[in-house]
């Protein structure tokens, strides 16, 4: 079964997992001195704050997890036939945790994330490492789709991925 996923970049990490866990009626499942999770099964998403020096506040990223690797599959298969760019990241650690995962902006610039967890990490990994990655995809020419924009036509902050 899948679970729908998003990642918000905060300004006040404890402030805000007041806030969320009031909304939520619930605790974070994990809790780190930059992150908090929370795994809800009303509605079943992945919900997921992060503190990071200089990142702009507001949705990092959203996603699809899946529990199997024949749904990470059928999920990379349909991110291909969408027509999108791809980069599949392979194994990483990423927010605490192991998985495997790849990236695919949407027509306008949203970076989804299609990922299958595989175990916990120790540390958050490195961020800055998959955003290099991602933003190196396409060149500033390269169009995202057919006639949409480019690299340099985007605010410099939007990530592309290939």
């Amino acid at each position: 079964m899948k679970r729908m996923h998003m990642h918000l970049s905060v300004q006040n990490l404890e402030r805000s997992i007041a806030f969320y866990s009031h909304l939520f009626g619930s605790e974070p499942t994990v809790r780190k001195d930059d992150y908090a999770k929370w795994m809800l099964d009303d509605p079943r998403v992945n919900f997921a704050i992060s503190v990071h020096e200089g990142a702009k506040t507001g949705i990092e990223h959203v996603g699809l997890q899946v529990e199997t690797e024949a749904e990470l599959s059928e999920v990379y298969g349909r991110i291909h036939d969408a027509g999108q760019p791809f980069l599949e990241e392979g194994k990483t650690t990423c927010c605490y945790a192991k998985s495997e995962k790849g990236w695919v902006a949407d027509p306008d610039g949203v970076l989804w994330e299609a990922f299958l967890t595989t175990g916990e990490a120790t540390v958050y990994g490195d961020r800055t490492q998959a955003v290099k990655a991602i933003e190196a995809c396409f060149d500033a020419t390269t169009p995202q789709e057919e006639g949409g924009p480019t690299k340099a036509d985007r605010a410099p902050q939007t990530p592309c991925c290939g």
